[in-house]
């Protein structure tokens, strides 16, 4: 299939450990489907006009409080799908491809609490690595954190 037959998105996340094995996760509200809410990497979609880096970097930002570097790149993740967009005149339904780079991040200032509003996270919290397992959360985080423990 041709790129122009398909949408892209392209986003950036992070994933941020501390010294206390926690990892700084933002809580994604579902957005128009409650149902679908969860913790995800801070992170999200890249403006047209926006680095990916200077983007992760402002995503991070908006949903944890946090200004934060990027230390490397740590892996990338790319999924496809159907996706239906609704019009007054039709419904047109397009392939679509998201495509993610992770990166390594740490905090350098900021205080812990999210900048959206009205978006679609409502809080951002440093949860226990080891307590995962046990908490509804976003695939990304799973592949992130692989990647981080692969390149320590």
């Amino acid at each position: 299939m041709h790129f122009s037959d398909y949408d892209t998105r392209l986003a950036g996340y992070a994933v941020i450990v501390n010294q206390d094995r926690e990892i700084l996760l933002s809580w994604f509200n579902g957005g128009k489907e409650p149902a679908h809410a969860l913790w995800t990497l801070p992170g999200g979609g890249i403006e047209f006009h926006e680095s990916i880096e200077a983007g992760t970097i402002r995503e991070i930002k908006e949903e944890t409080g946090f200004d934060a570097e990027l230390v490397r790149p740590l892996t990338t993740h790319t999924f496809t799908e159907h996706r239906s967009n609704s019009s007054r005149r039709r419904s047109v339904s397009r392939p679509f491809k998201g495509v993610r780079i992770v990166y390594e991040a740490r905090v350098t200032a900021g205080t812990l609490g999210t900048l959206e509003v009205d978006g679609t996270t409502d809080r951002a919290e440093w949860l226990a690595i080891d307590s995962l397992a046990d908490v509804r959360h976003a695939r990304i985080i799973d592949i992130g954190l692989d990647a981080w423990r692969a390149a320590l």
